[in-house]
C-alpha cells in the first residue's frame, strides 16, 4: 500500500544513497529525543531528528517523571539519566517550599491518600524515584546529548511519501512560516481555542521552499496533534482517528489569587491545607467507582502566600468554547457548586483575577475505538513508518503518564529498531513490519490499562486501589521487558 501524498512538491529526485539516513524522528520533545539517544547509543548514528519550531525555547509545562519512566528512560541511555536525575535533585535542593507531600481529601477535608513526592520514598518502594522537572529543561539535557547536527529546528513535516525504488520514505519539510499553539494541547487564556488552530495541510501553500530528506524508517514523535498520524491515516480504515477526539474533561486554571480575606484563608488552611503546599479535593462519595463524566476535582496549591488551582471537570466541549476571564470564573464557581464543593472554595473562586484565567480541553487519541458499531485498534504504523508517544496514544495528564509511557514508547522501539540495524535489515520490509507488530503487542494491552486507569482516576478511589495501581505500573523490570 502506498503512502497518501498530501500535495505535490518539488524536490531533487536522486539521491546519493549515503544520504539516507536509517531514521528519522519526527518531533523533538523530550520522547523523540530520547528514542535518538537510544538509537545512537546502540550504534545507530545515522539518525536525524527534525521539528517545527523555529528554536528551541522555553515553553511547556511541569513534568513528573515517575519510576516507570525513569527505569525506561534509565536502559535508554544511563548517561540521560543522570543528567536528568541529578539536575532535578540539585535543584530542589537548591528551592525551599517545596511541597514533601500530595494530600488527596474529600469535600469535608478527610485524608483518602497522602502521596510522598520526595525520591527516595519512590525508590524504596519500587526500586527507582520520581522528579519533577520543567518540559524545556528536560528537552535541552537530552538534546545536549545529541551531536549539534542530529537535531534540526524549523523543519516542519507536510508530506511523507513511500519511494520503494529506493528502498526508502521520503519526508518534506517547510520552514519560516507561522506556526499556532497545538490547539489540543495548550491552555487558552484570552482567545478561543479554535482561533489557535494550525494552518491545514492542504492549505500550506505549494510556492512554498521545501526541504527532503530520506530515511528507511521515520518515526512518528510529534504530539497529540500528529501530522505523521495525520498523513498516514488518509485513506485508511483509521481516517476518522486522525485528529484526536475530546476526552470528556477540561481544566480551568487560576494562576494566583492574593489578598483573600483572613476567614477564608484560615478555613482552607485548617480544612484541607495543614501546612501542605499541594492537595487534590474531591467528592469521594460520587466520583469513587465513576465513570469518567460524572467527577470532578480541584487541585489546590499554595505558596508564598497565593493561592493557585486547576479544576479538572467533565463539561461538553460547546460549555467550554469561548469561554475567558469572568466567564470562565463563572463556570468554574457553578461547576464546583454542582459538585457539592463548600462555600470556602466556591468564595476563593468568585476572588479569582479574570487576567489570570486559563482553560484547556482535554483530548486523547483511545487505543480502542468505537466507530459505526464497530471496534477498531487504529495500527501505529505503516510500512516503514511508527507512531509514539502522544501521537499514538495522547491523552488526558491526570495521571501524569503522558511522558512516562512516551518513554515506555521510546525503549520498546529503540530496541526493535536497533535489531533491525544489527542485522541490517533496513531493506527487509517482513522484519520491518514484524518488528512494529511486537511494538504494538507490547504496549498496546498496557496503554489500553493506562487510559482508563487515567479516565476513571480509580487508583486515586482507595489506598489499596493505589497500592494496586502502583505495583502494577512501576514495578516492571525494563531490563527484561
Amino acid at each position: 500500500m502506498t503512502i497518501p501524498h498530501v500535495m505535490v512538491l518539488n524536490y531533487q529526485d536522486k539521491l546519493k544513497p549515503e544520504e539516507i539516513y536509517d531514521v528519522v524522528i519526527v518531533g523533538a520533545g523530550p520522547i523523540g529525543l530520547a528514542t535518538a539517544i537510544g538509537l545512537y547509543q546502540r550504534g545507530i548514528e545515522n539518525i536525524l531528528v527534525i521539528d517545527q519550531t523555529r528554536s528551541f525555547r522555553q515553553v511547556g509545562q511541569i513534568i513528573d517523571l515517575l519510576p516507570n519512566g525513569l527505569k525506561a528512560l534509565k536502559c535508554l541511555s544511563v548517561n540521560a539519566y543522570t543528567s536528568v536525575t541529578q539536575t532535578t535533585l540539585s535543584n530542589q535542593q537548591n528551592s525551599s517550599g517545596n511541597p514533601s507531600v500530595w494530600s488527596i481529601k474529600n469535600l469535608q477535608g478527610q485524608l483518602i491518600l497522602s502521596i510522598p513526592l520526595g525520591f527516595d520514598n519512590w525508590f524504596q518502594e519500587y526500586g527507582e524515584g520520581r522528579v519533577s522537572i520543567a518540559w524545556y529543561e528536560l528537552q535541552t539535557i537530552l538534546r545536549n546529548l545529541l551531536p549539534p547536527e542530529r537535531v534540526k529546528a524549523n523543519h516542519r513535516c507536510i508530506n511523507v511519501i513511500d519511494e520503494p525504488e529506493l528502498n526508502c520514505v521520503r519526508i518534506d519539510c517547510v520552514s519560516d512560516i507561522s506556526s499556532a499553539a497545538n490547539p489540543y494541547a495548550h491552555w487558552a487564556e484570552n482567545q478561543n481555542p479554535d482561533e489557535n488552530s494550525q494552518q491545514n495541510l492542504d492549505t500550506i501553500s505549494p510556492t512554498l521552499a521545501t526541504t527532503s530528506f530520506r530515511a528507511k524508517l521515520i518515526i512518528g514523535a510529534d504530539g497529540i496533534n500528529s501530522t505523521v498520524r495525520q498523513i498516514i491515516y488518509q485513506n485508511t480504515p483509521n481516517t476518522p482517528f486522525a485528529k484526536p477526539e475530546y476526552s470528556g474533561f477540561a481544566g480551568i486554571y487560576c494562576s494566583g489569587i492574593t489578598n483573600i480575606p483572613e476567614a477564608i484563608q484560615t478555613e482552607i488552611e485548617s480544612r484541607f491545607l495543614e501546612n501542605s503546599a499541594l492537595v487534590t479535593i474531591k467528592n469521594d462519595q460520587t466520583s469513587r467507582n465513576s465513570n469518567c463524566h460524572n467527577h470532578l476535582r480541584m487541585i489546590l496549591f499554595f505558596r508564598n502566600g497565593q493561592f493557585r488551582y486547576i479544576i479538572h471537570l467533565p463539561i461538553p466541549l460547546e460549555s467550554l468554547a469561548g469561554k475567558v476571564e469572568t466567564d470562565l470564573i463563572n463556570l468554574a464557581r457553578q461547576e464546583i457548586e454542582k459538585a457539592g464543593f463548600p462555600d470556602c472554595l466556591q468564595q476563593l473562586v468568585n476572588l479569582s483575577p479574570s487576567a489570570n484565567m486559563s482553560q484547556r480541553a482535554y483530548y486523547i487519541h483511545p487505543v480502542i475505538n468505537k466507530f459505526n458499531d464497530t471496534t477498531i485498534e487504529p495500527t501505529w504504523n505503516q510500512q516503514r513508518i511508527v507512531l509514539i508517544g502522544d501521537a499514538a496514544h495522547g491523552m488526558p495528564p491526570f495521571m501524569a503518564q503522558g511522558a512516562n509511557q512516551g518513554l515506555e514508547d521510546a525503549l520498546t522501539i529503540t530496541r526493535l529498531i536497533a535489531k533491525i540495524g544489527q542485522n541490517n535489515d533496513w531493506d527487509n520490509l517482513s522484519i520491518i513490519a514484524e518488528a512494529f507488530a511486537n511494538y504494538e503487542h507490547l504496549r498496546r494491552p498496557f496503554m489500553e490499562y493506562i487510559q482508563s486507569a487515567t479516565l476513571t482516576e480509580l487508583p486515586h478511589s482507595s489506598l489499596q486501589a493505589w497500592q494496586d495501581h502502583n505495583q502494577k505500573v512501576y514495578s516492571r523490570n525494563f531490563a527484561n521487558l
